[in-house]
């Protein structure tokens, strides 16, 4: 496996259509992605001492957290309007080698600032809701 570039990280929005096309959320600098999931511990008598987890149990999920320029894009704008709306929307995943990751998120958290004599910049914040899922 070679090293890949984080510039190449990317997060799209859909479109919304049927057949969906993603568009590139303009101006990030810096994307993260951290899968979680809850256990189901199993442990008993007959484990000699050791925690049992059981396997494919608990919930699992997907934060994305990413920052970067507001440059007002139309990406962006959807972005804005789902945060308000408390809306969830469906948004891709892209890495450099192509593996994609599509899945339903809800924006937890919109926030931006401006230095004086500075650029606009955003950060948010994403929580899945459902399935994510290899395109």
């Amino acid at each position: 496996m070679t090293a890949q570039k984080g510039s190449a990280f990317l997060l799209k929005i859909s479109d919304g259509e049927a057949l969906p096309a993603y568009q590139t959320v303009a101006g990030l600098r810096t994307t993260q992605m951290t899968v979680a999931g809850d256990t189901v511990v199993v442990t008993n008598k007959a484990s000699g001492g050791w925690r049992e987890l059981l396997s494919g149990a608990g919930v699992r999920s997907v934060s994305v957290a990413a920052a970067g320029i507001f440059l007002g894009s139309a990406a962006e704008a959807q972005v804005r309007a789902n945060a308000l709306a408390g809306a969830l929307d469906d948004y891709e995943l892209s890495f450099e080698d192509g593996e994609k990751l599509r899945g339903r998120f809800l924006i937890q958290r919109l926030d931006y600032s401006g230095d004086f004599n500075g650029e606009r910049t955003y950060s948010l914040q994403l929580e899945s809701s459902g399935p994510v899922v290899p395109a």
